[in-house]
């Protein structure tokens, strides 16, 4: 489990990452819940049926066990997640958004519970397929994920009706540490000597900087230290769109400053940590 660094304990953070969402969407006019969102096809109102599916879903499988994904011949992860996410947004548009929020306010609590009960270094419910793809993800990581999940959906919700908020650095750090963890998957395609590096510098007040080493011919997370092989620095916000492609590969890069390995460091303006 090395490959992904130190555990990040995410739970005691999603009630007050719910609060701001539910504070939100309370203060909404009928005609914000009409606003495009950066979510293709999809408004306000759209990412918040999303949000309620992912909490049921979560309740459904990790809660009760219950395996209820049906594939069409041939599809993959990507094409099923995008189908069935898109269907479920259709059928919730028939609910309104009052009752949308009591939903989120009532089944929250349920999945806090659910991860409450959790061991954070037990095998995950869901792997994190772009932080490794040949590894099974531990407990933390797959619950991480599903925070950065709903905290990258307030935001797209936030920057649709142009309210700020939800940015202070308890509450996004956790979400750029997390998305740090898919360094090594964004560098599996680069080989390097034993004992190459690459890191990564993130500004702001809920920023960092995160390290990973080339060792037994994968590269790892690892405290950056020394001078590195490669080296990428953008500011947190560059950073959180990045990775859900909410920018393109070609704005991050414009925002960002790199020296060394320059096949490494366009993997690392390149990482993904969304399933597309």
């Amino acid at each position: 489990m090395m490959i992904f660094g130190p555990a990040v304990d995410v739970r005691p953070l999603f009630p007050r990452e719910r609060r701001a969402m539910l504070d939100l969407l309370g203060s909404l006019s009928p005609a914000d819940w009409s606003t495009p969102t950066v979510c293709p096809g999809w408004d306000v109102h759209d990412v918040v049926g999303h949000v309620l599916n992912d909490y049921m879903r979560r309740l459904s499988g990790s809660r009760d066990g219950f395996g209820g994904a049906i594939f069409a011949d041939d599809e993959t992860l990507p094409a099923y997640l995008a189908r069935t996410n898109e269907e479920f947004v259709r059928a919730s548009r028939q609910l309104s958004p009052q009752l949308m929020i009591e939903l989120l306010d009532h089944l929250g609590a349920r999945l806090d519970a659910v991860w409450a009960a959790r061991d954070l270094q037990a095998a995950a419910d869901l792997n994190v397929s772009w932080a490794a793809a040949d590894i099974d993800s531990p407990a933390w990581l797959d619950i991480g994920r599903d925070y950065t999940e709903f905290w990258v959906h307030q935001q797209q919700v936030r920057d649709a009706v142009s309210a700020p908020g939800a940015t202070e650095p308890d509450l996004m750090a956790p979400v750029l540490d997390i998305f740090a963890r898919g360094l090594p998957h964004a560098l599996r395609m680069h080989d390097r000597p034993e004992g190459s590096t690459a890191h990564l510098e993130v500004s702001g007040p809920a920023g960092g900087r995160w390290g990973t080493i080339r060792q037994d011919q994968r590269w790892r997370m690892a405290p950056p230290q020394g001078e590195p092989t490669a080296h990428v620095s953008m500011d947190q916000d560059t950073f959180w769109r990045l990775a859900t492609r909410g920018i393109t590969v070609e704005q991050a890069r414009q925002r960002s400053t790199t020296s060394g390995d320059t096949d490494l460091t366009a993997a690392i303006t390149a990482l993904l940590a969304v399933v597309a």
